[in-house]
């Protein structure tokens, strides 16, 4: 019996010494599905997923609030978790007054907040570098340009949504121009901002191209979807030979599923897209869920931690995206 009761109390030890099970909240910016999120081609479903796939291998169970880009909306997703009492709430919403709001509730309610790409108080921030993310692009082209067309007359080219997203995409365009500089600094950049719809790319680079016949050109485009329609309107006019594209974002629509054209593989070497900079906006649950960890267990986080954005190209594409991933 005395043995029996050793067993019994070894039992009730361990299980008292499994790790505590969390409720952690993440307040998407929107899940509408047309709707893609940081002047890149993913979507809140995608952050969404990530979330989810994350939380499997964790000691936390996740609960989903679609803010809409509704300031009422993030307000209200911020009183239900309250009344849920979750332990931490992850707020992906734009406006900084509704986020003041959001953290006046939360920390009443003695509930820590961590904060996606947007200030929220002075809660830990996770975000997009964009400046750096456009560096990388920037210095990508300028080594192209170096190693292929030494001695040559080149231009550089920023296409895409250059005002419409606000500083966000502004700043990558100057991080493509500081990085393109290192290596050129006397180098002429134009501007071509097709307000986020790529279907005016070939107008714009139409008359850009008629009046440079001679000039070879480095394409910073500023996501994966207007990369393409450049790529579209140089091969149209015959200039493809003549120019390199690097891209932001890395989305599914230039590395592919397994049934996709793939622009970034292995297999299109000579695709002139040579790279698209690595946003990871699909993977966002796993690098923001163990902050939010840390945080719950006490440990200290810094108070801004940025994606490590890449340069990801037909060489390296299968080590951040392997085939198994991409079914």
């Amino acid at each position: 019996m005395a043995g029996a009761a050793a067993v019994v109390l070894l039992a009730a030890a361990g299980a008292g010494a499994q790790e505590r099970r969390y409720t952690v909240a993440f307040a998407n910016l929107t899940e509408e599905p047309t709707v893609t999120l940081e002047g890149t081609g993913f979507t809140g479903r995608d952050l969404r997923e990530s979330f989810a796939l994350a939380a499997r291998r964790l000691p936390v169970e996740m609960v989903f609030y679609d803010n809409e880009r509704n300031n009422r909306r993030a307000v209200a997703n911020a009183e239900a978790a309250v009344a849920r009492r979750v332990d931490l709430y992850i707020q992906y919403h734009a406006d900084a007054a509704a986020n003041s709001i959001v953290a006046d509730r939360l920390r009443a309610a003695g509930i820590r907040i961590l904060a996606v790409n947007y200030p929220v108080a002075d809660a830990p921030l996770y975000t997009a570098d964009n400046l750096e993310a456009g560096r990388i692009a920037g210095d990508a082209l300028g080594r192209f340009a170096a190693r292929t067309w030494r001695g040559q007359a080149v231009e550089g080219v920023l296409v895409g949504s250059l005002t419409a997203n606000g500083d966000r995409v502004s700043e990558r365009a100057r991080g493509v121009e500081e990085g393109l500089r290192r290596h050129r600094p006397g180098v002429r950049i134009t501007a071509l901002d097709t307000h986020g719809n790529p279907a005016q790319v070939g107008a714009l680079l139409g008359k850009f191209l008629a009046a440079r016949p001679a000039v070879k050109l480095l394409v910073g485009a500023m996501d994966d979807a207007t990369a393409l329609a450049v790529k579209n309107a140089l091969e149209a006019a015959g200039r493809a030979a003549d120019a390199a594209i690097v891209s932001h974002g890395l989305d599914h629509s230039v590395h592919g599923g397994v049934n996709d054209r793939k622009e970034i593989d292995p297999a299109n070497r000579g695709s002139i897209v040579i790279g698209s900079v690595a946003f990871y906006l699909d993977r966002y649950g796993y690098e923001i869920l163990p902050l939010a960890l840390r945080m719950l267990r006490g440990e200290p986080v810094p108070p801004r931690t940025v994606t490590a954005h890449r340069l990801v190209t037909a060489a390296n594409v299968f080590l951040e995206y392997p085939p198994s991933d991409m079914n």
